[in-house]
């Protein structure tokens, strides 16, 4: 099958690949669609992801497809079915797993990151990590669910109430998922902070009530002018320490920093300890994606969600080296992978 296999730091090859051994428990499943992760950017350029990496590894974690073959002992699921995954699959007995924080599982199971993913023609995985689409999903909506997962379970942390006063710093998929997030649980007002206008744009389609530029417009007068004078919570989108700081600094009181966005491992922040015991800040991070890929794919069916308005392309396998590797080109939106093309 054809394959996009990870060597090592920016070496990324196009391949025919041993087709995957289907276990008893297991769905084989044909890819449809595949997204481009900032974890997979974070990988390729050599540096930790969510998971560590072990090359040769087909890289790809958020995907969707058709069952092509089950397993003997697999029973919900046949032949033909569409389906996406959760890649994290926890093995349920070791010390996190029994003290409910299973996504710091000591044996965890990463579909494109520990193990083959889905940047191939084909991929197996265990059937409890196997979710049916609805009949109104496509594929590449479908391929959604895991970001839309993990972005659950930082708006969970975040703790947004109706009424609340959010602002999200990153228009890219991220930023845009969170900023719908924020509205669907009740904030009043959301605030895009954006310099791409393409992105602010979208953002506005998306129910930003206010999208600002941040390089060529002050911030602060900008939330103040459209009546944001007390930021519930700031969901830094970016993973840069320049916007982490700035989420810190537009922070209103008792407010919620989520700092969302990845980071590079050794890249650190300017604090300020008397800023955080002043407004008495909550800093928080969100880690993958535990028991939110349900709730994710049923917003998805639901329609509520919009998941498709940050797509920019669908290409194929011999496109992602280059997608990995050209910031400029990831800077037009969220790129889809079929390997059909």
């Amino acid at each position: 099958m054809k394959s996009a296999v990870f060597y090592g730091k920016h070496d990324l090859r196009v391949e025919e690949h041993e087709m995957p051994v289907v276990g008893p428990q297991d769905i084989l499943i044909q890819v449809k669609a595949c997204g481009v992760c900032g974890t997979d950017v974070h990988i390729y350029e050599g540096d930790k992801g969510a998971a560590e990496v072990t090359p040769p590894t087909i890289l790809g974690h958020e995907f969707s497809g058709i069952v092509a073959e089950t397993g003997s002992e697999v029973k919900d699921y046949k032949v033909g079915d569409r389906v996406c995954i959760d890649p994290n699959c926890y093995c349920g007995a070791c010390e996190p797993c029994r003290n409910g924080v299973a996504h710091y599982c000591e044996n965890m199971i990463g579909y494109g990151t520990t193990v083959n993913g889905g940047f191939a023609e084909y991929c197996a995985v265990n059937a409890r990590q196997v979710y049916k689409l609805g009949d109104n999903t496509s594929f590449e909506q479908g391929a959604m669910t895991e970001p839309v997962a993990c972005c659950l379970h930082g708006m969970d942390m975040c703790g947004v109430r109706p009424g609340h006063q959010v602002v999200v710093i990153g228009g890219g998929m991220i930023g845009l998922l969170m900023l719908q997030l924020a509205k669907l649980a009740g904030a009043a007002k959301v605030a895009l902070l954006e310099p791409v206008e393409s992105k602010r744009e979208v953002g506005k389609k998306l129910g930003a009530d206010v999208c600002i530029d941040p390089i060529h417009e002050d911030v602060k007068a900008r939330l103040k002018e459209n009546g944001m004078t007390w930021v519930n919570t700031v969901i830094e989108c970016v993973g840069r320490p320049s916007t982490i700081e700035q989420a810190i600094d537009i922070a209103g009181n008792k407010a919620v920093v989520m700092m969302f966005g990845l980071t590079k491992p050794d890249e650190t922040i300017s604090v300020k300890p008397f800023q955080i015991f002043q407004k008495e800040l909550e800093l928080k991070a969100s880690y993958i994606n535990p028991y939110t890929q349900k709730r994710a794919l049923d917003l998805i069916d639901s329609g509520r969600l919009d998941v498709s308005s940050m797509v920019y392309d669908v290409c194929g396998l011999d496109n992602l080296k280059d997608i990995l590797s050209k910031p400029e080109l990831r800077a037009n939106g969220k790129y889809i992978i079929s390997p059909e093309k």
